[in-house]
């Protein structure tokens, strides 16, 4: 399928610049084809090639230290239903609910590296390495659903925006991502039985599934000493890390009753010297308004995840006697090696996007799906956002912002937009970036679970936007 989705977006974008004139030029098809093609390898693989190093030498030490393997015993139950042909031990099972967690938590790029790692492992278990099993496909289908517990980046533009009660789109946004993510799962399951989708052995399949060494490989038991030292590390963490929950004056008076204050004033005089505490003005002529309890809250937590992770896995790793940093580098190798697999995919998907939405091909259906939208009650305002969120996540957010600056946009509009933008994910890059890593070339039924996911998103996000902010 993906073969004619490709072509498709190329071979109409290619008509349609020829009837719009936008074949050359600056804004023409052909520059956008070169820019996006740059851009998928210096500004998308290279980078996500350090976020994959770093994250998996995070996930060996995890690994050695055995809390993949507690995370998977603690959510098996959901799992095994979830994934029926996964064992419940094998390490793709702790990777998947990394990756699930790290995107309900919005971390963004973060999670990515963990979902190709846990797609490595699925890979092991396949035995038609060039088509896509069904674990697979009902893993891509639940990270294109995009389940997320705070849509940081929609807030964010809401309040840059000047948008009152950003925080209000929290619950509709879960609401929302919580369809998507059934519709995804279910989509999967029934899609999977189809015959149009049915799994077409490879021509050298390999018959039985190859393991991977263990999670618990390497880890030691934790004597009473380390146990104590281990305690003390998190009680000191723990109590530095509530400062991130608390008003700014907070962590200002524990300095300053500790005589630290100094300390942090002559460090960042060192780092910029350009910066010189003024005598003229008062000490807080600059100082940033009280931020609201609950983005403080939901700020702090969402700092605050990566370092606990990192403090957990490292304290539990030295308890156990396991050698962090080598186990760290040994992870890490295959990393630049994964984001060089992707690559030719990237520009495969992205040069093909950039052609359908520079020549007015994207245009044109906006153009064509106006009435139908108008008549359903759908907001002809909002069918960019809908038509650009499965295709581009930059240009999404371009839309997103353009919505919430139009000085015509009424609130129920930019709400709307925002969770909209908050529910849904860019489908076509995740099933590029996914399937590429592992070499996957039929992927069956994953695209048209994304594609039902998406549309029972931006479905919820009108529905609920109506119901809390008409």
């Amino acid at each position: 399928m993906l073969n004619y989705i490709w072509s498709f977006l190329i071979l109409a974008g290619l008509c349609a610049a020829a009837l719009f004139g936008n074949i050359s030029g600056d804004t023409g098809v052909v520059a956008a084809i070169l820019s996006k093609s740059k851009a998928a390898v210096m500004d998308i693989a290279l980078p996500l090639a350090g976020l994959m190093i770093f994250w998996l030498g995070v996930m060996r030490v995890m690994e050695k230290a055995g809390l993949l393997e507690l995370a998977a015993r603690a959510l098996s139950p959901v799992m095994r239903r979830l994934f029926p042909d996964v064992p419940a031990d094998h390490p793709a099972m702790s990777a998947m609910i990394m990756n699930l967690a790290a995107n309900m938590l919005g971390l963004g790029n973060s999670a990515t590296p963990l979902g190709l790692k846990a797609m490595t492992h699925l890979q092991e278990l396949n035995p038609n390495k060039q088509t896509a099993s069904n674990a697979m496909v009902t893993f891509l289908a639940m990270n294109t659903a995009a389940f997320t517990l705070v849509p940081m980046t929609a807030i964010n533009y809401l309040n840059a925006a000047r948008v009152k009660g950003a925080h209000q789109i929290i619950m509709p946004t879960i609401l929302a991502t919580a369809c998507t993510v059934v519709t995804a799962v279910v989509a999967a399951k029934l899609y999977g039985r189809l015959p149009l989708f049915a799994i077409q052995p490879d021509d050298h399949s390999e018959t039985g599934a190859k393991t991977t060494e263990t999670a618990m490989a390497g880890a030691g038991s934790i004597s009473p000493k380390r146990k104590a030292w281990l305690i003390a590390l998190l009680v000191i963490f723990g109590a530095c890390a509530t400062l991130e929950f608390l008003p700014a004056t907070a962590r200002e008076t524990v300095l300053r009753s500790s005589g630290l204050d100094q300390v942090v004033v002559q460090a960042k005089q060192k780092a910029v010297p350009a910066l010189k505490p003024s005598a003229s003005a008062p000490a807080d002529a600059d100082a940033p308004a009280a931020e609201p309890v609950w983005k403080r809250l939901m700020n702090g937590g969402s700092g605050l995840a990566i370092p606990i992770m990192l403090v957990v896995t490292l304290g539990v790793g030295l308890a156990k006697g396991v050698k962090v940093y080598e186990e760290f580098v040994e992870g890490a190798k295959e990393g630049f090696a994964v984001a060089t697999r992707i690559m030719p995919f990237l520009v495969a998907m992205l040069a093909a996007l950039a052609v359908f939405s520079s020549s007015g091909a994207l245009l044109l259906l906006e153009y064509v799906l106006r009435p139908l939208l108008s008549f359903i009650g759908f907001p002809v305002e909002l069918l960019p956002m809908a038509l650009m969120r499965p295709l581009s996540g930059s240009g999404s957010l371009g839309v997103l912002n353009d919505i919430l600056l139009r000085p015509e946009s009424t609130d129920l509009l930019k709400y709307t937009a925002a969770i909209m933008y908050g529910s849904t994910e860019t489908t076509f890059y995740v099933l590029a970036v996914y399937f590429g890593s592992v070499g996957i070339r039929r992927i069956r039924h994953a695209l048209a679970a994304g594609l039902t996911a998406d549309v029972v998103g931006l479905a919820m996000a009108v529905i609920i936007g109506r119901m809390l902010f008409s």
